[in-house]
């Protein structure tokens, strides 16, 4: 009878197939960088075959690696299949969004949600990584980019990409507003990781004569850096209603639709008969609505 590898080895070796990283699959299983490779290598030991290639970016598949990865990831999605259905939890709901959407509009939103729900337990995972419905055990998730995203999966809009530029009031002065744009060009600009500075100011039809700013890895933190009149932050109209309203912003540049890039709903079509998912599903899609 052929033994069977660890299990750790195992685990590890599908965590690290999924990401084809040691350092995101430490993430996921909570354990260092270097417990995964040690049990990576443990398991090419036993098995007396390479696994994986080492490269500069992270990690690719050995031949040998792919055919074994594939089926052993589907033993380990059907453990935690099994596992959920022996244990459900009928009133959880885990999304999947980016820091910047949760920070920005989901949790202000959520007293609502609260009062509406509150028998649903409603998770959140904030990330930047693209989720996985199978593996990762989400039920919806918002996602930024253009359809298809999947023939298994609903998909709706929640918003269009409608760029704005904004600023603190006391950061933009007495001028009106918007600004002309060749005033715009010259101010101080907070870029984020989607670096679309240069494409808003071509739409406008001047070329920056300003390259100096802030650069941030997040839109949530550009919007808080304008807040504290760091500059001018380009972002989603409808990230930035709240801090509109409330006057902590104030919209200089003109709107653009800049296309290509909205905000999607997305659900598994098995999820068709969760009540809890359609639930949260529902009053995404009817805030969003009612935000517009």
């Amino acid at each position: 009878m052929t033994k069977l590898p660890p299990l750790n080895s195992l685990r590890a070796f599908d965590a690290a197939g999924r990401r084809l990283s040691f350092r995101a699959a430490a993430d996921e299983l909570g354990v260092t960088q270097g417990a995964v490779a040690q049990q990576v290598r443990q398991l090419e030991a036993h098995l007396d075959v390479a696994l994986f290639e080492r490269v500069p970016k992270g990690l690719a598949f050995t031949s040998a690696g792919r055919s074994f990865h594939i089926r052993i990831a589907k033993v380990f999605a059907e453990l935690r299949s099994a596992t959920a259905e022996l244990k459900p939890e009928p009133n959880k709901v885990l999304i999947s969004v980016t820091p910047t959407f949760a920070a920005k509009w989901l949790i202000p939103n959520l007293p609502d949600f609260t009062a509406a729900h509150p028998n649903i337990d409603l998770r959140i995972m904030a990330t930047e990584k693209v989720s996985s419905f199978h593996s990762d055990g989400i039920d919806l998730a918002v996602r930024q980019g253009s359809p298809p995203f999947g023939a298994s999966l609903d998909v709706s809009l929640l918003f269009k990409q409608t760029l704005i530029a904004v600023a603190a009031p006391k950061f933009a002065g007495d001028e009106a507003y918007p600004f002309e744009r060749e005033t715009l060009c010259k101010l101080p600009k907070i870029h984020d990781s989607h670096d679309l500075w240069p494409s808003y100011l071509a739409y406008l039809g001047v070329q920056d004569q300003s390259p100096r700013g802030l650069s941030l890895s997040q839109t949530s933190l550009a919007v808080d850096a304008a807040i504290a009149g760091q500059g001018v932050a380009l972002v989603s109209r409808f990230l930035v209603a709240h801090d509109l309203q409330a006057g902590r912003l104030t919209e200089v540049g003109k709107a653009w639709e800049a296309g290509g890039n909205d905000f999607y709903i997305l659900t598994p079509r098995t999820a068709k008969t969760n009540k809890p998912v359609l639930e949260v599903m529902t009053w995404i899609k009817a805030r969003s609505a009612a935000a517009l």
